[in-house]
């Protein structure tokens, strides 16, 4: 049988270490799919799982708000590095709203489960201004960071306002 790959082809063999580190990014893929269509055991583990993630999420934004708010001083590799960590963390909570998780140590409202077509809507806003943010950080540019947090933090306001109780 003829081979139809060049001989150069042929030869390379990935090394161990690449191997193993496509083996570990394959793992990695497939852990935060399957946190996303996360199933809990209790509902109080959900409600603790969106919580912690929401908080992380919170706590790199509010670093990012630093720096537009000039309350902090403007570093551009931060700021790329902070919106990273707020876009991977946004996927994780919404999953986590599952039904019987309305009850518990949580301040969401009723009205997540009530009106379930809001609450994806401004999730997929929420979504969406968080890519633009990644974009914005990762431009180097203070003014378009400010754009992006006061955009992002306003579709934060807006399920605040209408999905969280005080």
């Amino acid at each position: 049988m003829i081979s139809t790959q060049s001989p150069a082809l042929r030869s390379v063999k990935p090394s161990p270490f690449k191997r193993t580190l496509g083996l570990l990014l394959c793992s990695l893929s497939l852990a935060l799919a399957s946190q996303a269509q996360a199933q809990f055991a209790k509902p109080e583990d959900a409600i603790k799982y969106r919580k912690n993630a929401l908080f992380v999420m919170q706590q790199h934004f509010a670093r990012l708000a630093a720096m537009a708010q000039g309350k902090a001083p403007y570093d551009a590799k931060l700021a790329a590095e902070n919106a990273a960590i707020v876009a991977n963390m946004a996927v994780l909570p919404w999953a986590a709203f599952g039904e019987g998780t309305d009850k518990g140590d949580t301040k969401a409202k009723p009205e997540i489960w009530k009106d379930k077509d809001g609450f994806k809507l401004v999730n997929d806003k929420f979504l969406v201004e968080v890519g633009k943010l990644k974009t914005a950080a990762g431009t180097g540019k203070l003014d378009d960071l400010k754009a992006a947090v006061s955009a992002t933090g306003a579709s934060c306001k807006d399920c605040h306002d209408n999905y969280r109780a005080k």
